[in-house]
């Protein structure tokens, strides 16, 4: 090739360069700091260095010049992020911004600076601090067209940022989760947000009562989580009844202090209408027995109130939740008889019955336990993630802004997935030797730590799914199954504390005398 033909070659390729709009270098283990050659990519208009190893405290020579940026995200990286952030200050173009796990630090109280951009999406989780209370970013009080604010397990402390409600009045996600966030009295906007989606405030450190006003400050909630705060009062009523216009409703208000019974006055016509597929209200201080309009949750996929204070027997109307999947029932002052309507629920996995007053003999019938699904909506494929209402909440932005993003960052808005040919449900289970999660297509039945008795039914052994079965500390007498396909597998910790069990694994032979 000619000197001559090589010089044209130079100059095409860049001029091809510089025309360069979309850049993504993510996941490549890259080092060092940002080349300052980017800034000669003057039309680029989407850059992903997602998973890398960039360092600094700011990228201002290679970046700052780039000002038609739409879309940035420096996400796992090294990065100290205010600075990364202060350097974009002029691109009034950005809409979408990433910056989860990089460096945080405490941000000058002496230096301010305004963005002439206004944000749809800002994410920033997960970043390594080595503050004992950090500040949410000062830019934040200058954007006011916020889709969705992502600011999860950055150890931020003080007053739940509110304030953000006020200025984004058509925000779709509020994440807060893992932080260090302090507020005794939670007053949300007094006025109503109908694109709210998500709010998660679990983790932190907030006390007082639920607002009373929550479902009409956001009528359209699909997910709620307020767990593992320090919540008192009651549960406001109409949570049990949102009418969210979509399927799939997750109310997470587990680990708080939450007191009186579970509510009762609900008007049946719209729980009927409700689309709750997953209610968890364990280890709270609740009482009283369970209400009956809970029957008419058609949608409820799981089911928690374990760690209660919950009495009364176990209601036979429990066979009429034909989604259910998952039935935590756990350390509880149930009594009575376990309720053979369960068995018309062949789709459940998970049943967790263990520490409380049950007295019956187990019923045979639990072997129907198939995991089939029993109807239409059991069976039917529920994603709550990035494609279920991810692109409603972004509805009305301009393609291009998100034409090359997978919306990287966002994939944690997802709450579970129940797919009917592979589930996908992750449980923590714990026994008395050690902690197992399960993931997958599993059954798990735990009815230890009550007053059970008649002897174990010999057609559980046709239970080929079953990976968990915990019968200990109970009244149960006569001969173990035998060990064929998974009671091959269980030790004799499970049937532990019967005295009047014998058959291996268990040392007692079923000849001797029925003395404990």
């Amino acid at each position: 090739m000619s000197s001559g033909i090589r010089i044209i070659s130079i100059k095409l390729f860049y001029r091809l360069v510089c025309k360069l709009e979309v850049l993504s270098l993510s996941d490549n283990a890259l080092e060092g700091e940002l080349p300052s050659c980017l800034a000669n990519l003057s039309s680029l208009y989407h850059l992903d260095i997602y998973g890398n190893q960039f360092i600094g405290n700011g990228a201002s020579i290679a970046l700052a010049s780039l000002t038609l940026f739409k879309f940035v995200s420096p996400s796992r990286n090294l990065f100290e992020v205010q600075s990364f952030f202060m350097s974009l200050a002029n691109h009034s173009s950005l809409k979408v911004l990433f910056g989860n796990q990089n460096k945080l630090i405490e941000e000058p109280t002496t230096q301010t600076w305004v963005p002439k951009f206004q944000l749809k999406f800002f994410r920033l989780s997960n970043c390594k601090t080595k503050e004992l209370n950090n500040e949410v970013p000062k830019f934040l009080y200058y954007q006011n067209d916020l889709r969705v604010i992502y600011l999860s397990y950055n150890n931020f402390g003080g007053k739940v940022p509110l304030w953000l409600f006020e200025n984004n009045t058509i925000t779709g996600a509020f994440l807060m989760k893992g932080n260090s966030f302090i507020s005794r009295d939670l007053q949300f906007s007094s006025h109503p947000n109908p694109y709210m989606f998500v709010v998660d405030l679990s983790e932190n450190k907030i006390q007082g009562q639920i607002p009373t006003n929550i479902c009409s400050i956001f009528p359209k909630l699909r997910r709620l989580n307020l767990s593992s705060n320090i919540l008192e009062g009651n549960i406001p009523p109409c949570l049990g009844s949102l009418k969210s216009g979509y399927d799939g409703l997750y109310l997470d208000l587990s680990h708080n202090q939450l007191s009186g019974g579970i509510p009762e006055n609900i008007d049946i016509t719209i729980v009927r209408l409700s689309p709750l597929m997953v209610m968890d209200l364990s280890n709270n201080n609740l009482y009283g027995e369970l209400p009956r309009w809970i029957s008419n949750l058609s949608d409820l996929v799981a089911l928690n109130i374990s760690e209660n204070q919950l009495t009364g027997e176990i209601p036979n109307w429990v066979g009429t939740l034909s989604a259910l999947r998952v039935l935590f029932l756990k350390a509880n002052f149930f009594m009575g008889e376990i309720p053979i309507e369960l068995c018309k629920l062949h789709s459940l996995n998970i049943i967790v019955l263990s520490q409380n007053n049950l007295s019956s003999p187990i019923p045979f019938c639990l072997s129907n336990l198939t995991l089939e699904p029993n109807d239409e909506k059991s069976s039917t494929t529920t994603n709550w993630g990035f494609c279920s209402f991810f692109w409603e909440i972004a509805y009305h932005i301009e393609p291009t802004e998100f034409e090359w993003s997978t919306g990287r960052g966002l994939d944690e808005i997802t709450v579970t997935r129940i797919d009917e040919n592979q589930m996908e449900e992750k449980v923590d289970y714990t026994t008395k030797r050690a902690t197992y999660i399960y993931k997958g297509n599993i059954l798990n039945l735990d009815l230890s730590r009550n007053n059970l008795s008649g002897i174990i039914p010999t057609e559980l052994t046709e239970l080929y799914t079953l990976e968990v079965f915990n019968v200990s500390y109970n009244n149960l007498p006569g001969s173990i199954p035998y060990q064929k396909s998974q009671f091959a597998t269980f030790d004799e910790s499970i049937y532990m504390a019967n005295p009047f069990l014998c058959r291996p694994p268990l040392p007692k032979d079923c000849n001797e005398p029925n003395s404990p």
